[in-house]
């Protein structure tokens, strides 16, 4: 997501001191929260923060992408740079073979990042022109990777047109040979999550105001499309409960049936991404703005990386 595009499209909200750093109040204490739970910003003084995702330990890696690197938050609350410069990676998701994959935006790539900080890039060019802008990323269990290509201009590039001719989503084979577009008339994709079975892929369409579902077929295609709900996201996340947890002004977490099941309001201009971490990966942690936040809520997340 450009930040400098939704800046001015929510307002920042009013935080206040407690003993201990600083917390701050969510509106509710219903919904998916545990009871009483409070949001509590854990670090700030970055840039824009961005693809937060969980390792197998929870401990939770995210990026500061203005800045080109990758934060790494310890389930010891221990803040720590993973890597710089970072490609200038926007979404993350961690494989089952603990890499990072990474929309590494800077040069319009999706990689592969060892546990060295080493990496490898698995997809840049679709027909011969270079992706408008790799933005968040998911892995099927099958190894299988979906991921959104919107077009937001860098600063860091010296161009302004898309390279493609259309904003879509893209499939990559497990053994990286085979690269497809899987959908052909959304407006603009950004946050992307599948159920753990593989079987039900999300995405949202931020541009057109929607998210939808659709049916994962074995060759990468996406069938059956449906609205899941009519508002768009930046980043998302989903819950063992099968619940959808959408950013952009806060958190707003939709249930299984598509009903609005709770509002977690966050003090700062854009809330860009989520996920789930922690020891019990029932924290959920959240990008937003210059700030990294978490709360704790009643539900695990669905899948062991976000």
């Amino acid at each position: 997501m450009d930040r400098r595009t939704f800046v001015t499209r929510a307002a920042a909200m009013a935080a206040f001191a407690a003993v201990g750093g600083v917390r701050l109040a969510a509106q509710q204490e219903v919904g998916v929260r545990v009871p009483g739970a409070k949001l509590e910003r854990l670090a700030g003084g970055f840039e824009f923060t961005e693809g937060p995702t969980s390792d197998r330990n929870g401990n939770v890696y995210f990026t500061d992408q203005p800045n080109d690197r990758i934060m790494r938050w310890s389930v010891d609350g221990v803040l720590s740079t993973f890597l710089q410069p970072a490609g200038r990676a926007n979404g993350m998701y961690f494989d089952a073979k603990g890499n990072l994959l990474a929309c590494a935006d800077e040069r319009t790539e999706l990689w592969s990042i060892a546990p060295d900080g080493s990496h490898t890039v698995l997809a840049n060019r679709y027909e011969g022109k270079p992706l408008n802008g790799p933005n968040d990323v998911w892995e099927r269990p099958d190894g299988g990777i979906y991921f959104t290509d919107p077009f937001y201009a860098r600063r860091w590039w010296s161009y302004k047109e898309r390279p493609q001719d259309s904003e879509q989503v893209y499939w990559l084979s497990a053994d990286r040979r085979t690269l497809k577009r899987v959908t052909t008339d959304l407006v603009q994709p950004n946050g992307i999550i599948g159920t753990p079975d593989g079987r039900t892929l999300f995405v949202s369409d931020i541009r057109a105001g929607r998210t939808y579902a659709y049916d994962v077929q074995a060759d990468g295609s996406l069938t059956n499309r449906r609205l899941r709900c009519e508002l768009g996201s930046d980043g998302m996340t989903l819950d063992a409960d099968g619940s959808l947890y959408l950013t952009g002004k806060g958190v707003t977490v939709f249930d299984r049936e598509g009903r609005r099941a709770d509002q977690i309001d966050v003090p700062e201009p854009w809330t860009a991404n989520v996920s789930f971490g922690g020891r019990d990966h029932r924290t959920l942690f959240i990008t937003a703005s210059k700030g990294l936040y978490a709360i704790r809520l009643r539900v695990a997340g669905a899948n062991p990386a976000k």
